[in-house]
């Protein structure tokens, strides 16, 4: 038995508060040893327990006719229609991205894609939402090469297409990158499967790759506390997972065969605390208990402890839940698709999670499984708004709004990101109708095991804005779901679900949960006025370096549905002769500049934002999606970061021609952000009058901007450029 200061030591080495070690000696009613200490650290740590962000997230609407699984399991999973499912997840791999970009966002990827065929999905589409510091630091391009490498190396092999994403370059993820992966899944409605043991006397069969010593303590030593500079990286590279896609691509489709074969009674990955988390969150949400076996656990290196074994986060295994009847063709659908399996425990009565070091050998850690799952502690963390924040909102940054200087500085808000996407194969599985580079992706909606093809196609968008959200957290973060519904929109897809990956600063901080808590609200309530469940999530916190926070940058991952798919959507590319349309109500002559693109690279960080009226993004998005169905619009992109300017400058460059506007644009309404809008390109005058009648039904704004066509991009008076110079600009952004 260790001595009572070498066990105070162990737990705060472990990442346990005192008050946190004293909860659980009153749990256990005995002092917990070094096994259960290390499994509570893992489970109560930040990025498992949600224990500083549990109190906000319950605010969020998840219900929906629709929705069949929301918030708690592996992923949410939408009915949509046909006898399909549709399974979604986003989540973070942002600090062990920042100590081993390759593995980091590789393991991401994977671990991500197990959450959806935990679910009995197929996973058909992933998107990345990237954010790095500065192009110009040295290690920020060495962090966003390898982070691209990674998903792509991952990606390609494993099959599943990476079809879209975004990626940002900023100083304020300078010390801590963003990498946040989403994926979607596709599954018949009867074969969706729950992450939960029941049957006393079933076993636990771990399937998949052998368990080692890599990625022990990633969530509680990596995503659960901020970087500084007496850090050491090298002896944090140990908890970085590493990965195996060619492991997952065979662990796919042996667990899917499981699950169709009707042999699987629960099952679960093992992700973040490994074997620990999938053994007590199975027994805790099926209200059993469970024996496990270290001893039968297949190791790749030699003398594991069972508290390494217990916590290992080793990529590419599955825990299923058997009957012992079909314990043999278990193990012969494993052999086939040579995945290793492996008995490494029972369902027993009762709540108890025992670990054993053999079947009939000593206990060397006994628990509630209930109490590692979902009795972590519940932080009601101090929120404060920023003091500074009246005198911010106050300013103008329009005020320094030089029309000569106008056209340099939109030039360098153009971003070529094909260096990243074109890395990835996103015609995997020949389902992608429209891939990287547009406002959203498009896939068909198929049944990706009979091939039964709906007609319909399945939307999927990333999106996120830390300007936003750092002048207004909660305006922002509702300007950031408007942005994601338009993007929808423009492939011709109504939202049904939501996802949002919360990445915020040091919870420590009352300004960052005064953040966070306003992001939820602003989210949360356009979400109930637009009808879109949050059906999933992930948090992640202690995104700082040296003590300093990041922007808070909630990210939002969204799935919408088209109807018959008569027409392929436009994209942004224009064409010759097009006339340009502007739907939704114009940019206001003073219009706020807080929080926009422009104002940020000036280094203007104070004003206010735009006005967001979401009834109004609800009825553009509608006469896009009905426009884009009907094959009216020839090109179509959402106008939000970067302004108008922006938007029909990556117009012209897509199509390779250029353009002209003929009506007063002013410097301000070019870079003013102003949300609600998109801008259409089409063929005819006929056209142009029928797209105009429809919006007038639908009560949208809409007037002509201009024409395409020409070798020069001209926007009012600020702006005349050829378009050879916007292309040089595009170019110079590429890493």
């Amino acid at each position: 038995m260790e001595a009572p200061d070498q066990a105070e030591a162990l737990h705060r080495a472990l990442g346990l508060t005192d008050a946190e070690a004293d909860q659980i000696q009153e749990l256990l009613g005995r002092p917990a040893n070094p096994v259960e200490l290390a499994m509570y650290s893992v489970m109560w740590s930040e990025h498992c327990s949600y224990k500083s962000s549990r109190v906000h997230l319950g605010r969020f609407p998840t219900e929906a006719p629709w929705v069949l699984v929301g918030p708690g399991e592996n992923a949410g999973v939408i009915d949509v229609g046909d006898g399909l499912a549709v399974a979604v997840r986003i989540e973070s791999h942002n600090h062990p991205s920042a100590i081993e970009p390759y593995q980091g966002a590789a393991t991401g990827a994977g671990g991500i894609i197990r959450d959806i065929f935990t679910m009995g999905a197929r996973p058909v589409a992933l998107l990345d939402s990237l954010r790095f510091g500065p192009r110009q630091d040295e290690t920020a391009r060495w962090i966003a090469e390898g982070v691209v490498a990674g998903i792509s190396g991952y990606g390609n092999s494993v099959g599943v297409p990476t079809v879209g994403g975004e990626t940002v370059h900023d100083p304020t993820y300078l010390g801590n990158p963003l990498v946040n992966v989403m994926c979607v899944g596709v599954m018949p409605v009867d074969r969706l499967v729950l992450g939960q043991a029941s049957g006393v006397g079933n076993l636990a069969v771990l399937l998949g790759a052998r368990t080692g010593r890599d990625g022990i303590g990633g969530v509680s030593v990596l995503a659960s506390a901020g970087f500084d500079e007496s850090a050491d990286e090298g002896a944090k590279r140990p908890s970085v997972q590493v990965g195996d896609p060619y492991e997952e691509k065979r662990l796919i489709e042996a667990c899917l065969e499981l699950l169709d074969s009707g042999l699987v009674v629960g099952i679960q990955d093992l992700g973040g605390a490994g074997l620990c988390c999938a053994t007590s969150e199975t027994a805790s949400r099926g209200g059993v208990g469970m024996d496990v076996f270290v001893d039968a656990v297949p190791v790749r290196e030699q003398g594991m402890a069972p508290h390494e074994i217990m916590t290992s986060e080793s990529q590419e295994r599955m825990l299923a839940i058997v009957e012992p009847d079909s314990l043999p063709r278990v193990r012969e659908t494993a052999r086939r698709w040579e995945v290793e399996a492996a008995v490494v425990g029972r369902v027993t009565p009762g709540g108890a999670l025992r670990i054993l070091d053999s079947s009939d050998g000593e206990v060397v850690a006994e628990v509630t499984a209930a109490s590692l799952h979902d009795q972590a502690p519940l932080y009601h963390r101090p929120m404060a708004e920023p003091p500074d924040r009246a005198r911010r909102l106050s300013g103008d940054p329009g005020e320094e709004l030089d029309p000569e200087l106008l056209a340099g500085e939109i030039l360098a808000m153009v971003q070529d990101t094909s260096w990243v996407w074109s890395q990835y194969d996103h015609q995997l599985n020949l389902g992608t109708v429209i891939g990287p580079g547009a406002d959203a992706a498009l896939l068909r909606l198929r049944d990706p095991e009979s091939g039964l093809d709906t007609g319909r196609g399945l939307g999927v968008t990333t999106d996120g804005n830390h300007r936003w959200c750092a002048v207004d957290p909660a305006e922002g973060a509702a300007l950031t779901v408007a942005e994601s519904v338009l993007n929808l929109a423009c492939v011709g897809a109504r939202p049904r679900a939501l996802v949002n990956c919360l990445n915020f600063g040091n919870p420590e901080h009352p300004e960052v949960m005064w953040q966070l808590s306003r992001a939820v609200d602003g989210m949360a309530g356009i979400c109930r006025l637009l009808g879109i469940p949050v059906v999933g999530g992930n948090v992640s916190l202690y995104n700082e370096s040296n003590g300093v926070d990041i922007d808070p940058t909630p990210v939002v991952g969204l799935v919408g549905i088209t109807g018959p798919l008569r027409v392929r959507p436009p994209g942004l590319a224009v064409s010759e002769g097009q006339i340009l349309i502007e739907l939704g109500s114009p940019c206001p002559e003073d219009v706020a500049l807080g929080g926009s693109r422009w104002a940020w690279n000036r280094g203007r960080r104070d004003g206010a934002l735009p006005i967001l009226e979401p009834d109004r993004v609800a009825a553009v998005s509608e006469l896009v999606v009905e426009s884009v169905a009907d094959g009216l619009l020839g090109a179509v992109h959402d106008v939000s970061d970067g302004g108008l300017a922006l938007a029909l400058v990556e117009m012209a460059l897509a199509g390779g021609v250029g353009l002209t506007t003929q009506v007063p644009l002013s410097p301000r309404q070019l870079i003013g952000e102003s949300p609600g809008r998109v801008v259409a390109a089409v063929d005819g005058e006929s056209t142009v009058g029928a797209l105009i009648d429809r919006a007038g039904d639908l009560g949208v704004a809409a007037r002509r901007l201009g024409q395409v066509g020409g070798e020069r991009v001209t926007l009012g008076e600020s702006f005349d450029v050829p378009l050879d110079r916007a292309r040089r600009a595009a170019a110079e952004s590429r890493l």
